[in-house]
């Protein structure tokens, strides 16, 4: 058994991994390949596996990037699907199922590239990479790395990440749709009358969910489920009752659109337990998962209550691009709120947490928002996991409060609070004209591990203020920065970081574009 395994091993790193031999290779494929951090990967997809004689631009060689980076992602997904068979417990399944889900997911985005403006061009390879290395990460965090990781071999990420390189060059494509508009098609006009007239949710919900039986549905699952057998144009509209609904769900990829409202934070309540000491990967232990796009959520809180004792327990996943949440409560400990991918906003919120409680790889701004550190012996706010130096992601903290919840509060002073750490080596964290109290330690950032990227990594503060603010014994890292001018501040605001401007309006929440 051993020995078919290693076999297997060997034959789909043959099948899978680039090989080196000697072939004539056209001068503008090498220069190109040359610019990119996976040469050899690069020339041998170009040159062996297609006719790159027809590449003549580098508009040609982009696109021809995302057609290799899509075959090889339909390629190892195909391999995927075949190892379910092989896997030997509930932990291996589990990470392989992540990774299904991942991959399903990844080439859904590179098939959204081919026709995609510059922005959601840069968003959706970063989603891509991103989603392989969360396939990895859940192998990796319940300790079967040893079997099944490796019959997964693929060189997707490579072929992304030289597609990310090669395109964040100047192209002189316009970065707009063919509409003249920056507003991709799932987000409409009327969004913002709808947000605005759902100040009565009961008589302008499309589906009402509550508890006692007084709705359409007792639990959001049923809605769920309701909702994707729907053939439907449009966003819709689910009130969601006050109430404790213990369950954990899923807004699917397919599910676009979804406007989740509540009746206030610690009113509805969505809560569930799973962690990652209890058997799930990070990723999988998600109370609510969102990937459809366009979602937004109000007055609605979400909870794991898995406690501090389990470690990464997520309280909400999204993976929503272009989603919105206003006054919505995050409750949990490690890893309560994960922001996994794609592009986000976040105003008025309450976020609860310990260690890395504001963690993944979307590009996000918090705007307004209250963070509240719970007791813990080390406290870390962020991880962000930037992991390739061309994705547009980072988190933004703006005019928002870090401080101590009720239960750290007595014991504040003998605690170590950071306001992030580097999760992966690109890690990319701002804090802008922000409140930090008292917990936060001089130093402000606490390393990963001792071989964690320093000078890579980008943290950045401005302007902020309170007693936990001052830079002048802050860490002396390459990758640290003390912003001092506008023009670097500027370019994590809600217009530029998240080209805010063109899609935000129309969802009706309020927020502040600039500094």
């Amino acid at each position: 058994m051993a020995i078919r395994n290693h076999l297997l091993i060997i034959l789909v790193h043959l099948f899978l991994s680039p090989v080196v031999f000697s072939s004539y290779i056209p001068p503008n494929i090498k220069l190109w390949c040359r610019q990119t951090p996976y040469p050899q990967h690069c020339e041998y997809f170009m040159n062996h596996k297609h006719h790159s004689s027809g590449v003549k631009s580098r508009s040609d060689f982009k696109k021809l990037a995302v057609r290799i980076a899509l075959e090889q992602a339909l390629m190892a997904t195909s391999n995927a699907m075949l190892l379910g068979p092989k896997c030997r417990n509930e932990r291996e399944k589990v990470a392989w199922a992540d990774c299904l889900e991942l991959y399903d997911n990844t080439i859904i985005r590179l098939n959204d590239t081919i026709n995609s403006n510059y922005d959601d061009y840069m968003t959706w390879l970063s989603t891509a990479l991103t989603n392989l290395e969360t396939c990895r990460t859940g192998f990796v965090e319940l300790g079967i790395t040893d079997y099944i990781l490796p019959l997964m071999p693929n060189n997707v990420s490579e072929l992304i990440s030289n597609t990310l390189a090669v395109s964040k060059l100047p192209t002189g494509e316009p970065a707009t749709y063919e509409d003249g508009s920056w507003r991709p098609s799932w987000v409409k006009a009327d969004d913002q009358k709808l947000l605005q007239t759902a100040s009565r949710p009961t008589s302008e919900a499309d589906v009402v969910v509550a508890q006692d039986g007084t709705g359409d549905f007792e639990t959001v699952n049923e809605a769920m489920n309701a909702a994707a057998k729907q053939k439907r144009r449009g966003r819709l509209l689910i009130y969601v009752k006050a109430g404790t609904y213990r369950e954990n769900v899923q807004i699917g990829k397919k599910l676009k659109n979804i406007m989740l409202i509540g009746d206030g934070m610690g009113k509805t309540i969505i809560t569930g337990s799973k962690s990652v000491r209890g058997g799930s990967t990070t990723f999988s232990s998600a109370t609510v998962a969102v990937s459809g796009d366009g979602f937004i959520a109000r007055d609605i809180t979400f909870q794991n209550t898995a406690g501090p004792e389990n470690g990464q327990a997520v309280a909400l996943r999204s993976g929503s691009d272009l989603s919105v949440f206003y006054r919505c409560g995050f409750e949990g400990y490690q890893d309560t709120l994960y922001v996994h991918s794609e592009r986000q906003f976040y105003r008025e919120c309450d976020i609860y947490g310990t260690v890395d409680f504001i963690f993944g790889n979307a590009a996000v701004v918090f705007q307004k928002c209250n963070i509240y550190a719970r007791r813990h012996s080390i406290i870390t706010v962020t991880a962000q996991g930037r992991n390739d130096p061309n994705q547009n992601s980072g988190i933004v903290i703006h005019n928002s409060r870090v401080m101590a919840a009720s239960d750290l509060k007595p014991v504040q002073s003998s605690v170590k609070a950071y306001l992030g750490r580097p999760w992966r080596q690109y890690s990319r964290t701002v804090y802008l004209k922000t409140f930090l109290d008292s917990l936060i330690h001089p130093g402000g950032w606490l390393e990963w591990n001792e071989n964690s990227a320093l000078n890579k990594l980008y943290y950045g503060e401005y302007q902020n203020t309170g007693p936990g603010s001052s830079t002048a014994n802050r860490v002396k890292w390459g990758g640290y920065h003390i912003i001092t001018t506008l023009s670097e501040a500027s370019t994590f605001t809600v217009e530029n970081f998240l080209a805010g401007d063109s899609w935000l309006p129309v969802t009706g929440v309020p927020f502040t574009s600039g500094l």
